[in-house]
């Protein structure tokens, strides 16, 4: 397939105008009459991604995250981002990032799916209409638990082996946000929609402090410990839809270690 042929298949689900105004999404880098044969897809284009696309022979790669964000005035050796697209750009391969737009779209719903919410409904709404779309997902459980359990609960859904808690553990849990990457901005959000926790990643102490004042627990799972299941639903989807074409998904690899 051609490299544009695949960007109009995203876009069937993700639109671009779907992302928010601060976003960075679409072909970044690369040509889009590309004739592809082999997709690379992971959550972040860092080196050893880029590599691994490169080992693995692939003409476009698709990430979460966009490497490029603000303006570039340069693109040389001399810093990372100039050297990881050189070498995509050495190296023929196509480089599209589906951030926001894909947040709005897929990632709440498929995070609530994970944690078996029922009749969610979008925790912050960035688009009005007849089906409200937006950041996130809140329901209420199929069961009050404590917070222990809820914690138990998302570690076995996303695959982690820790979590980070504020809140007390033996708190009675029954209404759950959550939002995938970073959930500072959607604290307020989850708190004026009843929720007892909300699950996201980035969290400091302060604003894990403050959601305690306001009663809602907080579980930071990691904004790469929830939003790795990007790469497993886009190959799915690409799987699905697209022919003649070899779908590789980056394997799980946490970017930070605890001890």
């Amino acid at each position: 397939m051609i490299c544009k042929d695949i960007i109009e298949v995203i876009e069937r689900t993700c639109p671009a105008a779907c992302a928010l105004e601060w976003d960075n999404v679409g072909l970044l880098a690369g040509r889009d009459d590309k004739e592809v044969k082999r997709i690379y897809i992971a959550l972040d284009a860092t080196d050893e991604v880029i590599g691994a696309a490169v080992s693995e022979g692939a003409d476009m790669l698709v990430t979460h995250h966009p490497l490029i964000f603000g303006g570039l005035k340069k693109i040389n050796n001399q810093d990372f981002t100039g050297r990881r697209l050189i070498r995509l750009i050495q190296n023929d391969i196509s480089y599209y990032a589906m951030h926001t737009n894909y947040d709005v779209c897929r990632m709440g719903r498929l995070a609530g799916e994970r944690l078996g919410f029922e009749r969610p409904e979008v925790l912050w709404v960035t688009s009005e209409g007849e089906t409200p779309s937006g950041i996130g997902e809140i329901a209420d459980l199929s069961r009050e638990m404590s917070l222990g359990e809820c914690a138990e609960a998302v570690k076995a859904a996303f695959g982690l082996l820790n979590v980070k808690i504020f809140g007390n553990l033996d708190m009675r849990i029954r209404r759950a946000a959550v939002c995938p990457g970073s959930g500072k901005s959607v604290l307020k959000d989850a708190v004026r929609k009843g929720a007892d926790v909300l699950i996201t990643g980035d969290i400091g102490h302060h604003d894990g402090i403050d959601a305690m004042a306001q009663g809602m627990a907080v579980i930071d799972a990691g904004h790469y410990g929830v939003e790795h299941i990007f790469a497993g639903d886009v190959k799915q989807y690409f799987d699905g839809t697209l022919s003649g074409v070899q779908v590789i998904a980056a394997p799980v690899s946490h970017p930070f270690h605890v001890i």
